[in-house]
């Protein structure tokens, strides 16, 4: 009996072992906390009365705005909405990664949301990024870009050309993929693992090329998974969001905002934040700082806040001093005792200087039952802002007007 017993015990110690040696193999796609006991709760938006919440601000999904700011639903039942992008005629695009499609949303009443939810491209390997440049459509799909002939007035999309491959990927399979206004195409490729070091220099990294796919090389290295990047729209540098590893703790290492140059290194896997030596992973002993080389961050962003999407304000229905300031996606994290992110925030920028942050949308989360988790934002001709949700499976809309 007492054989039996030590038997079973031990048995069940091994398999807790296997389990947490292995916990970071599934990735960032598990939940970050307790799915909701009930269904998404709606709360429909009639218009701005009376409205009591902390901010003053009216909301749908129980989410919050500031004062002046109205949150509404603009499409739902879309599965993991994720990378959102206009085309040239003004239709909103997302790419729906779980389900291998994009989708468009038109809204062709103006009445603030989608007519339909159309399917333009099925059958994808894990399309993530998608971008215009003048007026072809390109998706960037886990292992190859393909860029497309758009046609807006039938929002159909017919294949132009396979411009190349990428490699495959593992724990972070996104790709996401920015233009410059001269037709550079940046595309990010976060890491195959937690922290390792990669045998693929386009892992971990970010590439470059030109609109026709010609000679594609790496632009920038050391980034563990920079998910959403963008252009200056002034400067045309290119600010990518960083979400450092996992396994250190609840406050370390710090999520990033970067400024990716040509050529630089930006310290993974054996560096993050501000030149921090990883020494938990890396045990090789330096007569020289291993980080002295590599680039800091321009912004340190609370452990485990998992940013993504980002948008400069340019927008009319903003607030002027807001304008040329950052609108950033916090996903939410999934291993921190204390959940952290799940919120849209304003980020104060000054040239290439970010001197803090406040909170713009909030109420993704209430204690540790998640509702909703942003990841992209972008704005409209008239300056509304957009937001996709990839666990509620929605795309809101915010707009301004003053209360009544």
């Amino acid at each position: 009996m007492k054989k039996t017993l030590f038997l079973l015990i031990g048995t069940f110690v091994l398999l807790f072992a296997i389990l947490y040696i292995f916990k970071g193999s599934i990735g960032d796609i598990r939940p970050a906390v307790l799915p909701p006991t009930s269904g998404i709760k709606e709360t429909a938006v009639t218009g701005f009365g009376d409205i009591d919440n902390e901010l003053g601000a009216a909301q749908v999904n129980g989410l919050k705005a500031p004062k002046g700011f109205i949150i509404s639903f603009f499409a739902k039942d879309l599965g993991n909405a994720r990378d959102l992008e206009f085309s040239p005629g003004g239709t909103l695009l997302l790419s729906i990664p779980g389900s291998g499609k994009v989708v468009a949303l038109p809204d062709r009443d103006s009445n603030g949301s989608a007519d339909e939810n159309k399917t333009i491209l099925s059958r994808l390997n894990k399309p993530h990024g998608i971008a215009f440049f003048e007026d072809k459509l390109f998706v960037v799909e886990e292992t190859k870009v393909v860029r497309y002939n758009w046609d807006e007035e039938n929002l159909k999309a017919e294949e132009d050309k396979k411009l190349f491959d990428l490699p495959k990927g593992g724990r972070h399979f996104t790709r996401t993929i920015a233009f410059n206004k001269d037709g550079q195409m940046f595309i990010s490729l976060g890491s195959t693992c937690d922290v390792c070091y990669e045998k693929n220099e386009w892992i971990a990294a970010v590439i470059t090329s030109d609109s026709d796919g010609a000679s594609p090389r790496l632009f920038a290295s050391g980034l563990r998974n920079a998910v959403f990047i963008t252009t200056h729209p002034k400067t045309g540098e290119l600010w990518g969001t960083e979400m450092g590893r996992d396994f250190l703790g609840d406050n370390k290492p710090p999520d990033e905002i970067n400024i990716i140059k040509d050529g630089q290194n930006y310290g993974w896997p054996i560096c993050y934040g501000k030149k921090v030596h990883d020494s938990n992973f890396d045990k090789n002993i330096y007569t020289e700082d291993p980080c002295l080389f590599t680039e800091s961050p321009i912004y340190e962003i609370p452990a485990h806040s998992a940013p993504l999407g980002l948008a400069f304000i340019n927008s009319p229905q903003f607030p002027s001093d807001w304008q040329g300031d950052l609108l950033v996606a916090y996903h939410g994290s999934w291993n921190r005792s204390v959940p952290t992110g799940y919120k849209v925030v304003r980020m104060n920028v000054d040239g290439n200087t970010i001197s803090g942050e406040e909170d713009f949308m909030t109420g993704f989360i209430s204690g540790s039952q998640a509702n909703a988790r942003p990841v992209d934002v972008i704005f409209d001709s008239s300056g509304n802002l957009f937001v996709s949700d990839d666990k509620a499976g929605a795309v809101y809309k915010v707009q301004y007007s003053p209360y009544k």
